[in-house]
């Protein structure tokens, strides 16, 4: 059962391009987590810490302007899978679980 999709296109003065790499730059995948976590907050009204990354494979680059499409679907134990396309390529899976405190 998908839960919500989402697109995001990633700016192309986003501050992690500055090092990530001069001259060819690429989404860092701490930046796609960083936006599956914010929408699985944002869709389940959960706060910033409630989220731990299980699972994360990064699969195919992406970079400034590029249109991501991120699909969060139930997962096991309460948590949430997460797939990252761009165009009709996969750029990254996973899987967030609640954090426990």
């Amino acid at each position: 059962m998908v839960v919500l999709d989402r697109v995001w296109r990633v700016p192309p003065d986003h501050p992690a391009f500055a090092g990530h790499f001069p001259g060819h730059p690429i989404v860092p995948g701490v930046v796609l987590l960083d936006q599956a976590v914010l929408l699985a907050q944002a869709h389940l009204g959960l706060a910033g810490g409630a989220w731990q990354v299980a699972q994360a494979k990064f699969l195919s680059p992406c970079g400034p302007d590029d249109e991501l499409v991120f699909t969060l679907q139930d997962g096991a134990r309460g948590g949430l899978s997460f797939v990252v396309r761009c165009g009709d390529r996969d750029v990254a899976s996973g899987s967030l679980q609640p954090a426990v405190s």
